[in-house]
């Protein structure tokens, strides 16, 4: 059942300033990559137009995200929280979203992260992210910008070649070995997809549109 659409009426707006918080997060990967501010008219103009719209404190204006700088940002969903006085835009991302170039304005850590334990799943979302974010910003001595500027045919080398390092450590019964050339066939097509424009999103929902009532439907037949 599809949620009802609710109104901007129901957004609790500070009675001082008119603003209500703003915090925005890659739909693709599920980052978190800004907060910024929104009165009425920017909330009413991103649900209009689907362009991420905040209001300046300094400047004391509507601004769209992009504008100025072309790192624009289409919003796919606009959700509110339980208590109406906050926003969640969920956008695609073109380029960086900080001023400083990086990929999330999030990036100076005050308490070193402690990865917790979720498998393939969080883990690929997490690696899929990096890699978009260094392709925005491509650093110097980034193993993702020297593959870059080698094109798309050079990662498409590196994928058949560590497929074939996978297969021969399965056939040998190595599983360290095993573990390791998966990981490296996985990145690699991940930065493959990254490339295209496809995201993890996109094969997870081609797996399951094939999942079926009694187990995971397999490709299609040859033949």
């Amino acid at each position: 059942m599809t949620a009802e659409l609710l109104s901007p009426d129901t957004l609790t707006f500070d009675p001082q300033s008119g603003l209500i918080p703003v915090v925005t997060q890659d739909a693709r990967s599920g980052a978190v990559l800004m907060q910024a501010w929104a009165d009425r008219a920017a909330v009413e103009r991103t649900l209009a137009t689907r362009e991420a719209t905040y209001y300046s404190r300094s400047r004391q204006e509507q601004w769209v995200k992009g504008a100025t700088s072309g790192h624009t940002q289409q919003v796919v969903s606009v959700q509110t929280d339980c208590d109406g006085d906050s926003l969640l835009y969920r956008v695609q991302q073109s380029g960086p979203a900080c001023h400083t170039g990086a990929y999330s304005c999030f990036h100076r850590p005050l308490l070193e992260g402690r990865t917790p334990d979720t498998g393939l799943d969080g883990t690929l979302e997490r690696v899929y992210a990096t890699i978009t974010e260094r392709l925005a910003t491509l650093p110097e001595q980034s193993y993702v910008t020297r593959l870059h500027a080698g094109g798309l045919d050079r990662v498409l080398k590196k994928i058949s070649e560590e497929a074939g390092e996978v297969l021969l450590a399965a056939k040998n019964g190595d599983r360290a070995e095993l573990a390791t050339e998966a990981a490296d066939l996985l990145f690699h097509t991940l930065f493959a997809l990254a490339e295209v424009g496809v995201t993890p999103a996109d094969v997870a929902a081609v797996l399951q549109e094939r999942e079926g009532k009694t187990g995971l439907k397999g490709p299609k037949e040859v033949g």
